[in-house]
């Protein structure tokens, strides 16, 4: 069970600023360019011949999935240099195991009836739990915890961050499709994830560890939860960590676009972290409405337009990104934050090959060239 008491402990003793990166990537038959349920297999060899990549490597719901994380950092750039190093040993042992690596928010065309899930306690009671709703989710995302000081403090962060979530999205979206069809969307991870677990998406908004301890303890007593994981939200405070980890982005194809949004993640949870700390002012926007915009991220990412709530307008997905980074000039400007995000995001290079004529494994192919040719390859001194 939860221990509440521990929670406010960990966060008390945690430290701003701090960075860990996840990344899950999908398993691959390098000829096929299908998944593979191989994860035992590369987890057996890490433990066998780098015993460091074993400790940065986890596994997910389903065996053709494998996650990589960097560790606590001690800032941005520490987190850059643990995960960079792990990604290159990560990628030298898929190599010499005959498989490779995809970075797409979901796979183009496999089917999730065929996906075997891992069989740990916690991913045992996932799927016992949810049934559908977890074989059905066969997907790929970028996870980035981030160390915010005070509980009441983190969950007053995760209150102003909702209405960022879906900003986060359009920006990150990279999975045009499910199922061997174009789904017509930019984001169908979010789709076939965030719509379908409990528990899951946009939080409400709680004001107080009070407040959210009061659901927690409410969730466990009857029956619902036996874990914090099992709160799948797409902004939370990590209880285990002592950081506001934010779920919302799809994962990248190539490891540049991945940095500069964890960069922009790092600053949007700074900046609220200090807007609080100077008591800014802040409206918990109802759920309806932030719902508006994360259904037009995920359909239209950042081809679409989404609503200026402060005035009541549209305005194109590009110019809420440049009113997210005005918003967090400041802490960017202290932290040498300039994210480098391309001009045309996954979700984009994916649909203008559509466009064009190109067949789902031709589309898919090229990313996962992108993704060799950056994650494999990289200067972990960049």
């Amino acid at each position: 069970m939860i221990d509440l008491e521990q929670v406010e402990a960990t966060f008390a003793a945690s430290v701003d600023g701090t960075v860990g990166i996840e990344e899950e990537f999908a398993i691959l038959d390098p000829d096929t360019l299908g998944l593979v349920p191989r994860f035992e297999e590369l987890a057996q060899a890490a433990r066998a011949t780098d015993p460091d990549l074993a400790q940065s490597i986890a596994g997910e719901l389903i065996a053709s999935e494998i996650e990589i994380r960097s560790g606590r950092g001690a800032d941005l750039p520490d987190a850059f240099a643990r995960q960079r190093a792990a990604r290159g040993r990560l990628f030298a042992l898929a190599a010499a195991q005959g498989v490779a690596l995809g970075a797409t928010g979901t796979h183009p065309w496999a089917d999730y009836r065929q996906q075997r899930n891992i069989d740990t306690e916690h991913y045992r009671r996932v799927v016992e739990e949810l049934q559908y709703a977890a074989r059905r989710n066969n997907t790929f995302a970028l996870h980035v915890h981030v160390g915010v000081r005070g509980i009441d403090r983190a969950v007053a962060v995760c209150d102003r961050l909702r209405p960022v979530l879906a900003l986060l999205l359009a920006r990150s979206a990279n999975s045009p499709y499910l199922d061997g069809v174009d789904a017509g969307l930019h984001s169908a991870r979010t789709q076939a994830f965030t719509r379908t677990f409990p528990r899951c998406g946009i939080p409400d908004a709680y004001g107080s560890w009070a407040a959210l301890r009061a659901y927690v303890e409410l969730l466990g007593r009857v029956g619902s939860i036996v874990e914090s994981t099992q709160l799948w939200w797409s902004v939370r405070p990590a209880f285990t960590f002592g950081t506001v980890e934010v779920r919302i982005c799809d994962m990248q194809s190539t490891a540049e676009e991945s940095e500069a949004l964890v960069g922009l993640i790092v600053a949007c949870v700074a900046q609220a972290a200090r807007d609080v700390d100077e008591g800014l002012p802040h409206e918990d926007l109802p759920m309806r409405l932030l719902e508006e915009n994360l259904w037009r991220a995920i359909r239209y990412g950042m081809d679409g337009e989404l609503v200026e709530f402060g005035r009541g307008v549209q305005e194109p997905a590009a110019r809420a990104i440049e009113r997210l980074l005005q918003w967090t000039e400041p802490v960017r400007s202290e932290l040498g934050l300039d994210p480098d995000l391309p001009a045309r995001n996954g979700a984009q290079r994916q649909r203008d090959a559509i466009a064009a004529g190109a067949s789902p494994a031709e589309v898919y192919g090229a990313s996962v060239q992108e993704t060799l040719a950056t994650y494999a390859t990289q200067d972990v001194t960049a």
